[in-house]
C-alpha cells in the first residue's frame, strides 16, 4: 500500500529521468525475455481466452478504486 504519493511520484521521476537505454537495447531486451518464455513454455498460449474472465472482474475493480480515488482528489 502506497502511503507517501508524492515520494512515490518523485522516485517514478528520478527514475524516469536516469533511465538511459536506448530503443534498441529495449527491444533486444524484450525479445530475449520472450524467447525464453517460448523455451519454457508459457508462450504460445494453448488456449489464449483461458482465465479471461477473472481478468475482466480484476479490471473491473481496479477501474472502480481508480474512478474512486479520482474522485476523492
Amino acid at each position: 500500500m502506497i502511503k507517501d504519493r508524492k515520494l512515490l511520484e518523485a522516485f517514478e521521476r528520478k527514475f524516469q529521468a536516469e533511465d538511459r537505454i536506448d530503443l534498441e537495447t529495449k527491444y533486444k531486451i524484450l525479445d530475449a525475455l520472450y524467447r525464453e518464455a517460448v523455451h519454457l513454455g508459457v508462450f504460445p498460449l494453448k488456449d489464449p481466452l483461458e482465465g479471461i474472465e477473472v481478468d475482466i472482474r480484476v479490471a473491473k475493480v481496479i477501474n472502480a478504486v481508480r474512478e474512486s480515488a479520482e474522485k476523492d482528489r
